[in-house]
């Protein structure tokens, strides 16, 4: 007598179809996610912006006799009875140029000394440009003395840029 146990499994054909499901998905699924991930690193930029410009001005306000500061190490914690190391932005932030989330930012003082003993420091600009422009963020943001963020959507922004 010949029995025939039934087969159990998949065939190679309803293998690859599942297959082909999963990558026609993670097709669609893929590019949604770095343009989230884009628009986080933008929002997150935009943000220590923010932050860093409420520092400035706080700083340029409790020492009047300084203004600006020549550079943002002077707003780090430490010793907050001064103006050298005030405590008003973190370690990270609280330098002239880092990197965070996917973004290059950069202080620069353009008028005056800002070191407590010249010329109180009376402009700025701040950068954040994205370190792979499509794959970190695709806007440029820029803000200076006025308190105004700019973007570009080409990831160069300046002073001539759109506020946000």
């Amino acid at each position: 007598m010949n029995h025939r146990r039934p087969q159990t499994g998949f065939s190679l054909i309803e293998l690859l179809i599942v297959v082909a499901i999963i990558l026609i998905i993670a097709a669609i699924a893929i590019p949604n996610l770095l343009r989230s991930k884009m628009a986080a690193n933008e929002a997150a930029s935009v943000a220590s912006l923010r932050n860093i410009t409420v520092a400035l001005a706080a700083h340029r306000t409790t020492y009047p006799q300084c203004g600006f500061p020549d550079t943002l190490d002077k707003l780090k914690p430490g010793n907050p009875a001064g103006p050298t190391q005030s405590g008003m932005l973190d370690f990270i932030m609280a330098s002239d140029s880092f990197q965070r989330s996917g973004y290059n930012f950069t202080y620069v003082l353009t008028t005056g000394d800002g070191d407590c003993a010249g010329v109180p420091g009376a402009d700025y600009y701040e950068e954040a440009q994205p370190i792979s422009i499509n794959r970190t963020g695709t806007r440029g943001f820029f803000v200076d003395a006025t308190l105004v963020i700019r973007a570009d959507p080409s990831g160069n922004a300046s002073v001539a840029s759109p506020p946000i």
